[in-house]
């Protein structure tokens, strides 16, 4: 099952603003191409959250700390 993250902060990229992040269950696929994206596990974990949302990882970076907090917890949540 997806999940939908709702920002407190929302961000205004090159296709609009975004309040909400879809972020899709992670694969294998997606863990293995992330880990050859990046140099540190900031990098990688970009990589990732990118594929999963269908972002670039410069959009994601544009995000509120705790809107990206949030979105490590619903991918945790993927995990357990």
């Amino acid at each position: 099952m997806n999940a939908t993250i709702k920002l407190d902060y929302p961000v205004t990229i090159d296709s609009g603003e975004i309040s909400e992040l879809n972020l899709r269950r992670p694969k294998v696929k997606d863990m293995r191409d992330a880990e050859k994206a990046g140099t540190g596990d900031a990098d990688r974990e970009l990589a990732l959250f990118a594929r999963l949302t269908g972002l670039n990882p410069e959009d994601l970076e544009q995000l509120d700390l705790k809107d990206y907090q949030k979105l490590q917890k619903e991918y945790s949540g993927f995990l357990s």
